[in-house]
């Protein structure tokens, strides 16, 4: 037997299969036809089902009924937690950068303040997009202030309403 090493390195006898050479004569097994059989779709160039196909069964996608949808004017949140502020000392100012830096989460996201069951020690200057009551019920507690950039009561942010204008009644044309 003798020493393997980089200069003679070979797969085991019988794990790589020769590739299937097809149309190659009636001796092969696969010649003429190819291993395709006489006419019809699957025989010709091209001639496949497409991904999902079930042979005309109603395919799975149709079968399963529709369910909800995406909002395109969804803002997604990275979410922060009271407990993993414990990791700041006493006093400091924790923003997007502080949290981004320390690893809670990561940047291009607005950040949005929960509470939970851990209570707050530190008394933190925190700057957020948003915040949940408890959140701020626990900062207050702890001796901090919580700023939560929060859309101003009433603002339009686009994900209410058609944006179109409302039809006015007194307008040529309208029904009486």
């Amino acid at each position: 037997m003798e020493l393997l090493d980089l200069s003679n390195l070979r797969p085991a006898k019988g794990a790589r299969r020769a590739r299937k050479r097809i149309g190659r004569g009636p001796g092969s097994g696969t010649g003429k036809t190819a291993g395709k059989g006489h006419k019809g779709k699957g025989a010709r160039s091209g001639g496949n089902t497409p991904p999902g196909y079930e042979g005309g069964q109603m395919p799975l996608q149709r079968r399963v009924p529709k369910r909800g949808f995406r909002s395109p004017n969804r803002r997604r949140y990275a979410i922060v937690k009271i407990a993993q502020l414990e990791r700041f000392a006493n006093g400091s100012v924790v923003d997007a950068d502080t949290l981004a830096a320390a690893g809670v989460v990561r940047r291009h996201r607005p950040i949005k303040l929960l509470g939970d069951e851990t209570r707050l020690t530190r008394a933190l200057t925190i700057t957020v997009d948003k915040a949940s009551q408890s959140a701020r019920d626990q900062v207050a507690a702890a001796g901090g202030t919580l700023v939560a950039r929060e859309d101003a009561p009433g603002g339009d942010d686009g994900a209410s309403g058609s944006g179109m204008p409302k039809a006015s009644t007194d307008a040529p044309g309208a029904r009486e």
